[in-house]
């Protein structure tokens, strides 16, 4: 047969596969269609009843329409590449060369009698998709990962692991570019994708790890350590939805263009209830807008200001030097320092929170003072008159003010203005703190907040709790026990109903629903309260994150199950770590577990390697262990490193040619200005023509191209962090680093 003939034959036997592909994915978007579309009546059909009649009919009603109501959302948010791989196995006990085909999914789909028809792609059923090889293929003849645009099968490529088990049918064809590469050589758009059709061996055994305790990721740029997280997270969400549905998952991100970089992972990955978040905004109506230097953000990150913020709080606790007299009607009482003591001990040792304690302070005090004008009067009094005469001490102006300069009630946001704005509020809690570092520190009451300040807030919450208000108080307890009596309901008519099974409890659907407001997901309502505890936490750019900071997270989740993911060659922030077990050991006891991804998917070789010898020289001048991980790069682009090739104009109009997303990434201090001489949007937009970002807000980000301007003038870590966001090409101009390799 001559060459034509044969390429002729491999085109028809391809356009057969794609037909039969075709045939499979038209099947399955048909049942995602119908289950949508019956998923849409049953929901309306729910919320067209009025809330009326029991309790128990309300509960009923609320369980189905939650349930449809996130049914819906998923099916919504797979549309995309819905179906992307199959594996063949060989059948047991049937012919040689019969195979048993598994389709594998975004999401699991069963037809109308109940016989799967799509595999889900966490579940234990399809993970041979991602591990098997052909030393060990796990029963798995061949795995086909199907490309598809919209709902048309675009493509398909074969990986053959047993093919003694292949027909001579089944055996032509097998050729085309695989799903890695294929990836890999696409162009960036603003928004990352997830890459759960082209998983590799060593990212499946992350992801499929187990929930309990901490899971350290370390890894070097390229190496997927943020998609694993995001696929993490999708998948113990599935494994454990129990679990975890009643409590959330939270993802704390370094920045909010990296949130906006990954917001519609997750959803296409079948999960819609995580709650998303950076530092900055963690708190409910707190947001952290401004900047500050490195050496004052490493100051309040230090372990020993959680210390210092109980100082702080203590010393609002005060017994008064000598006695006071305050005037009630018309008797003198003394407000003794030995009654103030004594009031202080007993409202300590209820060991509760600052504004919940006083309560107990203020009750014993004014008991105190009671007493001692009941004695006055000089004859018997009667209980009921008691309390008559601790109400008049009560509202006594000078008591008041007494008492409340003896126990202040307080706010952690005035705590903490207090301390940067007041030198001897700070020298007083911070007595072991040096001069300097408290100068450091000093700023105006009204300064906006910082990142670094978030830690604090929250430490002084935990320690302060929330401001007492009787009325307030009051209608907490009965809303308390009108939820409690919502879930008794809700567990009721669910058991009766059989609307559970794991997608919805009856926790879920008591808070869920007001009676005449909106429908609160478990992430909606966890965002909201800051004393929220979660079930799982993936922390991404981990390494950045100070000693304080990770008393915030581990705050929140109490059962300390992490993924943490990051890497400690790329530490920029002053209060950051440099090695795990420097923050591990301690604050989990040695309950925690290092993974590492070796293999560099996207920075091209040549990028690499300049970027090595930058962070290794560096780390030699100042005397810093090493602790980047030497990754392999998995392919290489020729001219992909330029080193002061033409002006800041030229080399975007270069990186423009290839197409994709372009970065220009440059001191803090000049991206204002690069802006305005670029016609770059004022804020951080992935999807403009051209970004212009410092390197702390490229953390985690990727572009085609990336322009690096005075690489030289940044920190060790920001170096590194500028030179690897680039997947096709890196243009260096201005004050170059040292170590860098001229090509």
């Amino acid at each position: 047969m001559d060459r034509a003939g044969q390429i002729d034959d491999d085109d028809g036997v391809l356009a057969a596969q794609l037909e039969v592909e075709q045939i499979v994915v038209d099947d399955v978007y048909s049942r995602l269609d119908a289950l949508r579309e019956q998923t849409r009546a049953q929901l309306a059909q729910v919320r067209a009843v009025r809330y009326s009649g029991t309790h128990q009919a309300r509960s009923e009603r609320d369980s189905f329409s939650s349930l449809y109501a996130d049914r819906l959302a998923t099916y919504d948010a797979v549309e995309q590449r819905l179906l992307f791989g199959r594996i063949d196995l060989a059948a047991d006990g049937q012919d040689e060369g019969s195979l048993v085909s598994r389709y594998v999914g975004r999401i699991g789909l069963s037809d109308e009698d109940h016989t799967p028809v799509l595999t889900d792609w966490r579940a234990p059923a399809a993970r041979p998709f991602y591990q098997a090889t052909a030393a060990n293929p796990g029963g798995v003849v061949r795995r086909r990962h199907v490309a598809t645009r919209g709902r048309v099968v675009t493509g398909v490529e074969d990986d053959v692991l047993d093919v003694d088990q292949l027909d001579d049918d089944a055996r032509a064809g097998l050729s085309g570019e695989g799903a890695l590469l294929a990836a890999l050589g696409a162009h960036r758009t603003g928004r990352m994708h997830d890459i759960v059709a082209t998983i590799q061996s060593e990212q499946d055994e992350i992801i499929r790890s187990d929930v309990e305790g901490v899971l350290v990721v370390q890894g070097g740029p390229g190496t997927g350590k943020t998609a694993v997280a995001l696929h993490r997270a999708a998948y113990l969400l599935y494994a454990h939805r129990e679990r975890l549905a009643r409590s959330g998952v939270l993802l704390v991100g370094p920045s909010n263009a990296f949130l906006s970089y990954i917001e519609r992972v997750l959803p296409a990955l079948g999960e819609t209830g995580v709650v998303s978040t950076t530092m900055s905004t963690l708190l409910p109506d707190v947001v952290a807008t401004a900047t500050e230097e490195s050496a004052v953000a490493r100051v309040k990150g230090r372990a020993s200001m959680a210390g210092v913020v109980a100082r702080a709080v203590a010393a609002r606790q005060r017994v008064p030097a000598r006695i006071q007299t305050v005037r009630v009607g018309s008797h003198d009482l003394e407000i003794r320092p030995d009654d103030v003591a004594a009031a202080r001990g007993r409202a300590r040792r209820a060991h509760q929170p600052h504004n919940a304690a006083r309560v107990v302070f203020v009750r014993q005090m004014l008991s105190t003072l009671a007493r001692q004008y009941a004695a006055q009067l000089g004859s018997e009094v009667s209980g009921e008159d008691l309390a008559g005469i601790t109400e008049d001490v009560r509202v006594e102006r000078d008591v008041r003010v007494a008492l409340n300069l003896a126990w202040m009630p307080l706010t952690p946001e005035g705590l903490i203005r207090d301390l940067w704005a007041r030198p001897e509020r700070l020298a007083e809690a911070a007595p072991g703190m040096s001069r300097a570092d408290r100068a450091l520190l000093r700023r105006d009451r009204g300064a906006p907040w910082t990142e670094a300040d978030v830690p604090l807030l929250d430490e002084a919450a935990e320690l302060i709790g929330e401001r007492i208000d009787p009325e307030r108080a009051r209608v907490a307890a009965e809303a308390d026990a009108q939820q409690r009596a919502e879930i008794a309901y809700a567990r009721e008519s669910m058991q009766a109903s059989g609307a559970g099974g794991g997608m919805v409890s009856a926790e879920m659907l008591a808070a869920r629903f007001a009676d005449t407001g909106p429908i609160l997901t478990t992430a909606e309502r966890a965002a909201a309260d800051r004393s929220w505890t979660y079930g799982h936490i993936v922390v991404d750019e981990a390494q950045e994150l100070s000693p304080m900071a990770w008393r915030v997270l581990l705050r929140r989740c109490p059962s300390r199950s992490f993924t943490v993911v990051g890497d400690t060659g790329q530490t920029s922030s002053g209060a950051g770590a440099h090695r795990w077990s420097d923050v591990f050991d301690t604050a989990v006891r040695g309950s925690w577990r290092l993974a590492e991804l070796t293999i560099n998917y996207r920075t091209p070789e040549s990028v690499m390697d300049a970027a090595t010898a930058v962070l290794e020289a560096s780390a030699r001048r100042e005397g810093v262990e090493l602790t980047a991980s030497r990754v392999v790069s998995a392919r290489d682009l020729p001219g992909a490193l330029r080193v002061d090739a033409g002006t800041v104009e030229d080399e975007l109009a270069h990186a423009r040619t290839l197409g994709g997303t372009v970065a220009v990434i440059a001191p803090a201090d000049q991206v204002v200005a690069l802006r305005r001489r670029l016609g770059a949007p004022a804020n951080v937009d992935l999807t403009a023509p051209v970004v212009v970002l410092d390197p702390l807000a490229s953390k985690g980000l990727e572009f085609d191209a990336v322009l690096a301007l005075d690489v030289g003038a940044m920190a060790r870590g920001d170096a590194y962090v500028a030179m690897t966001r680039a997947t096709r090409l890196l243009s260096m101009l201005g004050n170059h680093p040292v170590g860098l390799p001229r090509p």
